[in-house]
């Protein structure tokens, strides 16, 4: 009996694996595993390293920088602590929203909200169940990050990974869903860029009318998420042109192009006036409705808060690795002055084919977004301070800024949170949404202000 009971569950294995297997397009007869696929996270993280110890040697041997090696190491451990810090500081927002969000589930407000987009995103995520909780948690978390809500767009962007995590049958390997969700999320479609708006005002001297890059803003987040969309769906074999999704753009498009049209139609105090009170009701707003529906349905709040709030502490936790080991890399790739290469390269080449270059002096800041946002955002601040806001260059990486998001610190902290280390064909999708939105901004940057 035993030796029956040891060969069905050998063959209940057997059988097991191969079904994943098919899920995957895999063969059993090929011997190729999930885990020893390609990683282009591996070899990029590896990249950042080895150009920027061949600059680093560079500098020390020819050019006699004596202190590049010691900028680097200040660099490495700075950017290791850093990371640390940023994972702690979230543990106190993660627990807020994470726990209002258990009151959402308990009271059915997800699976409402589930039901409302889910003909659109059964289309978009063929793999997700219809109503399941992940689409509502997706649909919070575009909802925040349209709205400029970073502190509440992370918290529910990481539930919604959360929930794709459950559905995923090789958990250390992306799901076709999490492709998706991360390359829509990282685009960077925002309507207000509040934060953009106010360094534009807040330098010395300060814009003549800070909330000019807006329209300009909303052009090119809309294409680089559209890139993305075409991008993941093409390699998903997604179509597109279905009645649905197409309703779906269109009407989205349609009250978009409204709400820009009456943003428009204000100055700069009642336009940011307006921002604030948009952003700030809306999570009161969500607050609000999450407790009106637990005491309708008569949902303990305080118990479901508390345990929501258990896994903001844990996921800040999980993630202090993979954060760690992408500032790293990224602060020797910035401390190498490997950046300062590239940019004359890409001057001296627009030059040598005719092209204009009056924007290359702007790149430094569209090349750091995907990086890291403080460096972004500093490059943004620099090129200002010295060109000056209402200048082309000034506005260009204002709309740099405002337009996409930190690629790689997406990858590292949400695929870190569901401990997912084969992240498929994720950052090459997300830099081509990326590389997009870059080259979409100069175009309309010329339109506009040139």
């Amino acid at each position: 009996m035993a030796n029956i009971q040891s060969g069905y569950n050998r063959l209940w294995e057997f059988n097991n694996e191969t079904c994943i297997l098919k899920i995957l397009n895999f063969h059993p007869q090929t011997h190729s595993k999930p885990e020893i696929s390609t990683m282009a996270l591996n070899y990029i993280w590896m990249a950042f390293f080895l150009v920027a110890f061949v600059i680093a040697f560079f500098k020390w041997v020819v050019l006699g920088d004596q202190e590049i090696f010691k900028i680097l190491v200040e660099g490495i451990f700075k950017s290791a602590n850093d990371g640390f810090d940023i994972s702690l500081k979230l543990v106190g927002v993660m627990s807020l929203f994470l726990g209002f969000m258990k009151i959402g589930e308990k009271a059915g407000a997800i699976n409402f909200l589930s039901r409302i987009v889910g003909p659109f995103f059964s289309r978009l995520f063929p793999e997700v169940p219809k109503n399941h909780p992940a689409i509502g948690h997706m649909m919070m978390n575009f909802s925040a990050n349209l709205l400029g809500l970073d502190n509440a767009a992370t918290p529910f962007g990481l539930k919604a990974m959360e929930s794709l995590q459950e559905l995923n049958p090789i958990k250390e390997r992306a799901s076709n869903s999490q492709i998706m969700f991360l390359a829509l999320h990282a685009s960077g479609l925002t309507l207000i860029p509040v934060s953009v708006i106010a360094v534009r005002a807040a330098v010395k001297p300060p814009a003549a009318n800070p909330t000019d890059i807006f329209v300009p803003c909303m052009i090119v987040t809309f294409v680089a998420t559209m890139a993305a969309m075409i991008a993941v769906s093409i390699r998903q074999r997604i179509n597109l042109l279905q009645p649905v999704i197409i309703a779906w753009i269109a009407g989205f498009s349609a009250i978009t192009g409204s709400l820009v049209w009456y943003l428009t139609t204000l100055d700069q105090q009642s336009l940011q006036q307006f921002s604030l009170t948009l952003s700030n009701g809306l999570i009161l707003l969500i607050f609000f409705a999450f407790l009106l529906g637990a005491l309708w349905k008569k949902v303990n709040v305080f118990e479901s808060f508390v345990e929501g709030a258990k896994g903001g502490f844990e996921i800040a936790v999980r993630i202090i690795p993979y954060l760690i080991a992408m500032l790293v890399a990224i602060s020797v790739l910035r401390s190498s002055g490997v950046f300062d290469y590239i940019i004359r390269g890409f001057s001296s080449l627009f030059s040598l084919i005719g092209l204009n270059t009056d924007f290359v002096p702007a790149l430094p800041t569209a090349l750091m977004k995907p990086l890291s946002g403080s460096g972004a955002r500093g490059m943004m601040i620099e090129a200002m301070n010295t060109y000056g806001p209402d200048s082309f260059i000034g506005r260009l990486s204002s709309i740099f800024q405002s337009t996409s998001d930190t690629t790689f610190y997406v990858i590292a902290v949400y695929f870190g949170a569901v401990s997912v280390k084969n992240t498929r064909y994720a950052i090459p999708v997300m830099l081509l949404a990326d590389l997009v939105g870059i080259i979409t901004a100069i175009l309309i940057a010329y339109l506009f202000f040139h």
